[in-house]
């Protein structure tokens, strides 16, 4: 499973999955999928009100209604989705993939609109060969618009995402007493990821999952008002995950 480091504009190194060619593939499929719905009823509508106009035309208004126009469109698409949800189209968020910068700094701009561009090389002119041949070639896994952009796909959500349920099967308060009274105040997607940080620690033990868990035990000790964390971050985490379960069910 290939990994990159990416340190943060903090020098915090995080370690992320790159998506591999069937992740970006499907997510692509699913974009093209939904912009077709989309496509398709507009055009019918531009049918519907110009079409006598555009049929009596040239050739080149209706090459440019059914080729290049959409081209572009879908092109817009991909550009103004990674805008607004930082990264992500539709097919990325479903295939939980994201765009990141391998510098840790958050795309831009002009990143995003290079990734849209090189689409055509990527993707369009050569059928999706040269994207295939370079995410499944190059050790960033990047098509073009990624070694343009400095970008790459990784994945923000783990192929067996956890329910809170399932981290841990306590029968009842009487089997268990809680340490931590307060930690029922924390929510639950910051108690999730308390847990897979711990997992990917159990998985890639190395520093940076370390000090992953060292930020969460910190900030977790920070807002149960406590001094410090204990020495042993992990089995800290893992109490707060149990008192939470405990309470909370």
């Amino acid at each position: 499973m290939a990994s990159i480091e990416i340190r943060t504009t903090q020098n915090v190194p995080i370690i992320y999955e790159l998506a591999n060619v069937r992740d970006r593939l499907l997510a692509f499929l699913i974009d093209f999928f939904l912009f077709f719905v989309f496509y398709y009823i507009l055009l019918v509508f531009i049918l519907s009100t110009v079409g006598r106009y555009l049929f009596s035309s040239s050739t080149f208004l209706l090459s440019f209604l059914f080729y290049f126009f959409p081209l572009f469109l879908f092109l817009l698409y991909g550009f103004v989705f990674e805008v607004v949800l930082h990264g992500q189209t539709l097919g990325k968020r479903m295939l939980g993939i994201r765009v990141v910068r391998v510098d840790g700094r958050e795309p831009g701009l002009t990143d995003y609109m290079l990734r849209s561009v090189f689409y055509l090389i990527d993707v369009f002119f050569s059928l999706g060969v040269i994207a295939s041949l370079l995410i499944g070639s190059t050790v960033r896994h990047q098509r073009l618009g990624d070694l343009t952009a400095h970008t790459t796909v990784v994945r923000v959500r783990s192929r067996l995402p956890h329910r809170l349920k399932d981290l841990l099967r306590i029968e009842s308060l009487v089997d268990y007493e809680p340490q931590y009274p307060g930690i029922r105040q924390v929510n639950e997607q910051d108690m999730l990821l308390a847990k897979a940080a711990l997992t990917r620690l159990q998985r890639f033990p190395n520093s940076a999952h370390r000090e992953a868990v060292r930020e969460l035990a910190n900030r977790m000790a920070e807002l149960l008002g406590l001094p410090e964390p204990p020495k042993d971050k992990a089995k800290f985490l893992k109490t707060l995950i149990r008192d939470y379960v405990v309470l909370t069910r």
